[in-house]
């Protein structure tokens, strides 16, 4: 049950959304989970600050996911997610924030699990 929600500085093109959801869905199973039921959202075009500074290019995210993953895992997501974002929108890793949240009681199709 993880959800990856990406806010991004730039507009994203519908090829761009595409490649970008496609390789945290295989970036997905690092935390050990699938992408059966990965959820991603994208909100770009936002603003985005850091050190006091706009940033032209840059990007926030935040993983949760049913239960938790080990320290070890989080820092290889991490790794991944940045040069995913490197690599499909050119986004510097030193211009993307991660944050990892672990959700003990999540909901799907009328239950919880």
């Amino acid at each position: 049950m993880p959800f990856i929600d990406a806010k991004i500085t730039g507009t994203l093109t519908p090829e761009k959304r595409e490649a970008v959801k496609a390789e945290f869905g295989k970036a997905i199973s690092l935390l050990n989970k699938s992408e059966t039921y990965l959820m991603v959202g994208f909100t770009d075009n936002c603003d985005l600050y850091m050190a006091g500074k706009q940033l032209q290019r840059g990007a926030y995210v935040a993983v949760s996911l049913f239960g938790s993953a080990s320290s070890d895992a989080y820092e290889r997501m991490t790794a991944k997610i940045c040069s995913i974002l490197e690599r499909e929108l050119s986004i510097p890793g030193d211009a993307v924030y991660v944050t990892y949240h672990g959700v003990s009681d999540w909901g799907w199709n009328g239950r919880n699990f």
